[in-house]
């Protein structure tokens, strides 16, 4: 069974009651039902497409927050073989909610950068649910000029739903770290691609996604702040986070209108918490085939990159 948004309790109604008929069929209690269960299973996928053909923006932030949509880790495991997990900032320590390490992507050799946000109790603890502290940054940084010097290109997963904001964090320097890290982004001469795939929230997302080439899944999202912080500032409501998400502009389809991001990933219907395999497939695709037009580039990439940048808000 999934964990169902508010919005799908009609498909969750329909799946319940196939369930329910699998199991009595299962256990020799019902006449044949395998009509029944075919008509509920086109009423519910019907149902799935209708929920999914036209979200709200806060209809998308909470697909996107969705616990078992796939994270980092997944995408890693999937998509690339020989990857060796480096640690540390080599100034304060170690922090796993960046995750980094270099590894091969269809036989080439890249830097892998990713929030990484946990899927159960456990795990979500250890990574700190995705929220960089300072040295998970100056990792990344460390790791970035590391790909620079080996002229290795660098692949950036990003899930967050923003950097750290504790007490300890802000006394080791948490905006200057993210600040850092945007410029080295920036600063680099080898090409770069960064993937939006579940929140890509505040400067904490920032950090590791300023690419020549950023993409975002279809129902993933990427602002400033979180619709709850943004209500809360400019409200002082927190109620009113749906409001912030629609004036936000925070879906993939507003930032590709607004020349943000480059292309959107389409996810499978009801979300990529429902086919994980065949999303992190068609992420893989792209990130190959931008790879390839990397390589047949003889462009300088970090000049791509300043006019990508300072282009945006131009044609608005």
């Amino acid at each position: 069974m999934y964990n169902y948004l508010d919005f799908e309790k009609p498909v969750a109604d329909l799946e319940g009651k196939i369930l329910e008929l699998k199991k009595l069929a299962e256990n020799g209690e019902a006449v044949d039902v395998g009509d029944e269960i075919k008509r509920l299973e086109k009423r519910s996928r019907d149902a799935l497409r209708d929920a999914y053909k036209a979200l709200t923006p806060w209809q998308k932030v909470q697909v996107a927050r969705h616990p078992d949509r796939p994270h980092c880790l997944d995408y890693v495991r999937a998509l690339f073989t020989d990857f060796t997990t480096l640690a540390g900032d080599r100034n304060f320590g170690e922090d796993a909610a960046m995750v980094g390490g270099f590894a091969r992507f269809r036989g080439e050799p890249v830097l892998v950068l990713g929030q990484e946000k946990g899927s159960d109790t456990k795990s979500r603890l250890k990574h700190n649910f995705g929220s960089v502290r300072p040295e998970g940054y100056r990792k990344a940084v460390r790791l970035m000029e590391m790909a620079d010097r080996f002229n290795i290109p660098v692949v950036m997963l990003v899930d967050t739903a923003g950097a750290y904001p504790g007490v300890g964090a802000e006394e080791r320097g948490q905006a200057e770290a993210i600040a850092r890290s945007t410029s080295t982004c920036l600063g680099l001469k080898v090409p770069s691609i960064a993937v939006v795939i579940g929140e890509g929230g505040s400067g904490g997302a920032i950090a590791i996604a300023t690419a020549n080439r950023v993409f975002m899944l279809e129902h993933a999202i990427y602002s400033v702040i979180s619709p709850e912080g943004a209500a809360s500032i400019l409200w002082r409501d927190t109620t009113r986070s749906k409001d912030a998400a629609t004036n936000m502009k925070i879906t993939a389809q507003d930032l590709l209108d607004l020349k943000i991001i480059d292309q959107i990933i389409a996810e499978p219907l009801g979300g990529a918490h429902r086919n994980p395999e065949a999303v992190i497939s068609a992420t893989g695709d792209l990130i190959a085939k931008t790879l390839r037009e990397f390589g047949q580039s003889n462009g300088d990439f970090r000049e791509q990159r300043r006019d990508k940048y300072l282009a945006i808000g131009r044609s608005l």
